[in-house]
């Protein structure tokens, strides 16, 4: 198999001279896997438990919190002390599993806090919302059904939480949507279907006020080109072609330059995207300003050995436990004011 050399040069900032006023971070991370020790038998999760085929024990459920503090507790820290004032998660089992990391020594400090709602994917995986009380203040949350076709395996909610990010509001809808299993044409509408379930809701609040800011990150399991993303959710990759109203996808050029956050049969993919409003940038922007976007890809993060040597360090190879983080690289959005 080749090999995938690491990738460099992933955060991109648009205002350099912005780095030297106060920073505020947020992101979306894909915690892959992420479950508990429990078998509950409502959802298919029995490869994750200690008599399963992964093997998944308690001392793997503790190995496998520790690694993602981990990378939580350093993301964004080199722009902004506090790190991420919130981030969106996808592939988590229950709220459970997300107060157990948040509690976390690397953590605990933070007083980190969750939302969470139940959905219905037969594996039993939702998105959820990890948030730093004194930079982000919830106001309202709910969870939105993707309407699937009959027949078809329900996917994951979309998460839809509104706060106050360091005194702005801002609509943050959090992604998961279905996966290329059968092939990518053959699954494709069911992603558009998934995108314009947020989609609506923005156009519902660019047609009150077109500065409204939203932030729409997720694992699309489409890049930044694909029709979900260009066509139905209409986001640009070119800031100076958003308009009032409009959305502005910064991993567009990321994904361009052949930069990635996850990676299969040797080639790159740039599935795990945020996509941000015309508000965080446009004429008349008041608040906070988006000043860069980063693919957070760390050393210790990566794979040294093996048929994945290159790869983002999962935490399973082959069903045999790996020590690792995620196949998933997370991504972050810096803004300041």
């Amino acid at each position: 198999m080749k090999k995938i050399v690491l990738l460099l040069c992933c955060v991109s900032f648009h205002y350099l001279q912005a780095q030297q006023k106060p920073v505020t971070a947020i992101g979306f991370y894909n915690l892959e896997n992420y479950y508990d020790t429990i078998n509950d038998p409502n959802t298919d999760d029995d490869e994750f438990t200690p008599n399963g085929a992964n093997a998944y024990s308690p001392k793997v459920f503790i190995k496998k919190i520790e690694n993602l503090a981990t990378v939580i507790a350093q993301m964004g820290t080199e722009k902004t002390p506090d790190g991420v004032s919130f981030l969106g998660v996808a592939e988590i089992e229950n709220e459970f599993v997300l107060k157990t990391l948040c509690a976390h020594p690397l953590l605990k400090s933070r007083n980190m806090k969750v939302v969470h709602f139940e959905g219905p994917d037969t594996r039993g995986v939702d998105c959820g919302f990890l948030y730093n009380p004194s930079k982000f203040k919830v106001l309202a949350a709910r969870s939105l059904t993707v309407p699937i076709e009959e027949g078809d395996r329900p996917t994951r909610d979309v998460l839809y939480v509104t706060g106050k990010l360091e005194g702005d509001i801002v609509h943050v809808f959090v992604n998961h949507w279905p996966s290329r299993r059968g092939g990518e044409a053959s699954t494709r509408e069911k992603r558009k279907i998934a995108a314009a379930v947020s989609k609506k809701i923005i156009d519902s609040l660019m047609a009150i006020d077109p500065l409204t800011k939203v932030i729409n990150m997720g694992d699309l399991n489409d890049d930044p080109v694909n029709a979900s993303v260009t066509e139905v959710l209409q986001a640009k990759g070119k800031m100076e072609d958003v308009k009032s109203g409009g959305l502005f996808n910064p991993f567009y050029s990321f994904y361009k330059k052949g930069l990635g956050s996850m990676a299969y049969q040797d080639a790159w993919s740039l599935f795990d995207q945020i996509i941000l409003s015309y508000g965080f940038f446009g004429k008349g922007n008041m608040g906070l300003k988006y000043i860069g976007a980063e693919v957070y890809n760390k050393s210790f993060m990566v794979e040294k050995f093996g048929n994945y040597r290159g790869y983002p360090k999962r935490s399973y190879s082959n069903g045999v436990w790996n020590d690792g983080y995620s196949d998933h690289y997370p991504t972050i959005l810096y803004f300041t004011k």
